[in-house]
Order: structure tokens, then sequence, then C-alpha cells
């Protein structure tokens, strides 16, 4: 799918979800027009990741983690979680070595590939990887 092409769903990194949620003006114009006018995903790795970052300290968010998602995904209809299923398992599996992410990264953006979507993302690394397939600036 070309930059210019529009996707009825897109995909979220976990970074552009909590930005989306907690710090929108973090968000480039073409992310934030992209969340506002379509239905964004999350893979539910997203999930994890945040709660880790929280124990590791990277990150600090207003509540509980487990109450932070789960009004994050109550109060946003445009965000829906997405299973992992076998399917995107063994598509991230498959990436190959040249992959710029760590095992999250992979789940995430094999989400992405199993809807057709892009990913909304501004990991540099994986826009470069996938200028097509990502979305940010």
């Amino acid at each position: 799918m070309g930059r210019g092409a529009r996707c009825r769903v897109i995909v979220l990194d976990t970074h552009a979800w909590i930005w989306f949620r907690s710090d929108p003006d973090r968000l480039s114009p073409a992310a934030r027009a992209a969340i506002d006018g379509e239905r964004a995903m999350l893979a539910t790795i997203s999930c994890w990741e945040l709660a880790t970052l929280v124990r590791l300290g990277r990150i600090a968010l207003d509540r509980d983690a487990r109450a932070w998602v789960s009004h994050g995904l109550d109060a946003e209809p445009r965000v829906t979680a997405v299973p992992l299923d076998p399917e995107v398992a063994v598509a991230a599996g498959r990436l190959g070595e040249t992959f710029p992410g760590d095992p999250a990264d992979r789940i995430i953006y094999a989400t992405a590939l199993s809807l057709g979507c892009q990913l909304v993302t501004k990991d540099r690394r994986l826009r470069a990887f996938a200028p097509d397939k990502t979305l940010w600036d």
C-alpha cells in the first residue's frame, strides 16, 4: 500500500497508542489525521509492552497499567485490541534477520501485515525497513 493510499483500518505501534491516549501533541500531523480518520487496531502485545515500560520506570501513567489499558480501550471505541493469532505469530517469526525490531515490534508489524494496513509508528528503523507499510510523516 503506498503512502497516498487509504486503508479503512490502521495499526498503532505501542508508543503511538500511548501518545494518542496521554500526549497527542507528540503525534505527527499525519499520524493524528490517520488516527482521527480511521479505525485503529492495537496488537495485544502492546498491552504487555506498556506494562513492561511502566515496570522498568521508562514511562509513568496516571493510574495502574491494567486500569490504564482497560480504560483506554473502553473509552476510545475507535481503538480495538487484536489478539495474537497463529497466522500473525508465524508471520512475526518468519521476518528475516534484517528486521530491525524486537519480538514485540515483530508481532505489531506482522499484525499490520495480516490486516493489510499501515503501521502508525515513529520508529525510524521500522519506517526505513517498510516505508510503504508504515505511516508517520
